[in-house]
């Protein structure tokens, strides 16, 4: 833990560590809570797009975690939606997100399943609460392993560190490390540390839940060789 958190204080080895992950996760943008956008080479990917200030038009693909306002926004989906957009749900969400007249092709999944949807490959993980009420196991909410050009990229959405998710294989890892409606920093470094990505990225921070200083606290606890990288706004 102490050689993790010296990596990250020092500025030298701050920009070592910079130089190492800047090839993996340059294509990965944290814009907000848990908005995230990958440039995939199957295209452009968000996830759970929220509080989005651009208009961009330029979403290939929208995965969607679960249907909570801070990760199903109708509002902000159409702010990066275009005619081709493809919206992918939890099989439960499906009416939810029919009846949200979006005008896009939708396409629902299920947990622990593999998929291929046009160009874009994933696997999906069930994304749950053990001890707290707000993701129940049985709504079938996901995280999502996306495939791109040899890599994995694990969102984890809101989950706690859950059998399934401490099976996870991947070469990139975005959890969430908020607290009170998934793990805390610690929890999560706890999960990282297990299923040992190349790179961890924190999400669910800094905004509507969480403190801005939980990307660092989960830094941390991170341990090597794992390296962190704070994305969040940037």
């Amino acid at each position: 833990m102490m050689l993790n958190r010296l990596l990250w204080q020092q500025p030298d080895k701050k920009k070592e560590r910079n130089t190492v992950t800047e090839a993996m996760t340059e294509n990965i943008r944290v814009i907000i809570h848990s908005s995230i956008r990958i440039a995939c080479e199957a295209g452009t990917v968000y996830l759970d797009p929220y509080l989005l200030e651009e208009e961009a038009h330029d979403a290939d693909y929208i995965l969607v975690t679960h249907n909570h306002y801070d990760h199903f926004s109708p509002e902000d989906i159409r702010k990066i939606a275009r005619d081709e957009t493809i919206l992918v749900v939890p099989e439960g969400m499906r009416d939810e997100a029919e009846k949200a007249d979006l005008g896009l092709q939708i396409k629902t999944v299920r947990p622990a399943e593999s998929y291929t949807i046009d160009k874009l490959s994933f696997e999906t993980v069930a994304s749950y609460n053990t001890l707290k009420p707000f993701h129940p196991k049985g709504a079938g909410w996901v995280g999502y392993i996306l495939h791109d050009g040899g890599k994995r990229i694990y969102i984890a959405g809101d989950t706690d560190a859950v059998r399934e998710a401490k099976q996870v294989k991947c070469d990139i890892a975005l959890v969430p490390v908020g607290g009170t409606y998934t793990m805390n920093a610690k929890q999560a470094a706890e999960l990282v540390n297990t299923i040992q990505p190349a790179v961890a990225i924190p999400t669910h921070y800094g905004s509507a839940v969480g403190k801005k200083e939980d990307g660092e606290i989960f830094a941390g606890f991170v341990k090597p060789p794992v390296l962190v990288e704070l994305k969040m706004g940037k």
